[in-house]
């Protein structure tokens, strides 16, 4: 195993030393694992709180900031935070209208998640809470039941959080995300699989000349295994499923993510090969993001997003956003 690492068992902390280091912008607690915004949102907004197992950087940490999440709760590798995190990271963002929590579908975050909320209504906190459950390549895995929640987080994350910076209420933002979640679709792959440092070897056995189609963000094995194959030969594979899932004519955001190790240029190559399958079966391109958005430590791979959007979620989509993993307009 070769990483930059100093001892697997720091990782976490460490890497939280150096996102504290490199924006002042943010407020990281060493003790309880929450990044926050150094400059709270005003008082009567709703607050927004995602999380889960690290490995998967910018995603959560890095979508802090105005116009996004108002904290991250960041559990150790591939693992979900306690709930007495989610809790405190919960209770300090709140500004008087509630929180929404934003839990991808996985049965510890799911499972900690509820028992944050639980515990910070004992605090008089209101909570929401959106499970999203976006993975058109499994019904149940190893980590879920039900669809796993992946690549449609992000976009997710971006649409409510510029609902609540307007000032929208806990219900209209928690109808927001349930909308935001019932119209999209995501579908993923792998060249490589990732390796835990705590584990120092592959999480699971792919041969140079294999792929692994359907895979999970905590390299959970896909759907089925093939031999490699062109660009444009794994983009329908992707695209085929996400369609035959939901009829997506009509306008749409699409993200092209990166699993962690694809270089830009081969991104951009998958991009374009998904974008005029899309178009060929009627789906309108408004907006896209093309890039390492939602990760998995080091895998190389790639996954695809599609969201249904009107004008109203375009007018959130374009909403100013300062975050260490997207900005815009601002």
């Amino acid at each position: 195993m070769k990483k930059l690492i100093n001892r697997p068992e720091d990782v976490l902390v460490e890497s939280l030393k150096g996102v504290a280091a490199a924006h002042p912008e943010l407020s990281v607690d060493l003790e309880t694992s929450v990044i926050t915004r150094a400059t709270p949102k005003g008082e009567g907004k709703v607050a927004i709180v995602s999380g889960g197992g690290s490995g998967h950087e910018p995603l959560h940490g890095g979508y802090v900031g105005a116009g996004m999440l108002d904290a991250a709760v960041a559990g150790e590798v591939f693992t979900s935070p306690t709930p007495d995190r989610v809790q405190a990271a919960t209770k300090a963002v709140d500004r008087g209208a509630g929180v929404l929590h934003i839990v991808k579908n996985y049965t510890g975050d799911v499972m900690n998640f509820e028992m944050a909320a639980e515990l910070a209504a004992m605090d008089g906190i209101e909570v929401g809470t959106i499970v999203v459950d976006d993975d058109v390549a499994v019904q149940d895995s190893l980590y879920t039941a039900g669809r796993r929640g992946v690549g449609l987080t992000v976009l997710l994350e971006k649409i409510v959080g510029a609902a609540a910076e307007e000032g929208q209420d806990l219900a209209s933002v928690l109808a927001l995300a349930e909308r935001v979640n019932a119209q999209g679709r995501s579908m993923g792959m792998a060249l490589t699989s990732c390796t835990v440092p705590a584990a120092g070897k592959p999480t699971f056995d792919l041969p140079d000349d294999q792929m692994e189609i359907g895979i999970g963000i905590h390299g959970e094995p896909g759907r089925h295994r093939e031999p490699l194959a062109p660009a444009s030969e794994i983009a329908r594979q992707l695209v085929e499923p996400i369609l035959a899932d939901r009829d997506f004519a009509g306008p749409a955001i699409v993200m092209l993510n990166g699993m962690g190790a694809t270089p830009q240029i081969e991104l951009y190559l998958m991009y374009a090969e998904v974008a005029a399958l899309l178009e060929d079966a009627g789906v309108q391109i408004a907006r896209n993001l093309v890039g390492n958005y939602i990760t998995s430590l080091d895998m190389a791979g790639c996954s695809v997003t599609v969201l249904s959007v009107d004008d109203d979620l375009l007018r959130l989509w374009d909403a100013p956003v300062v975050t260490a993993g997207l900005r815009w307009g601002a």
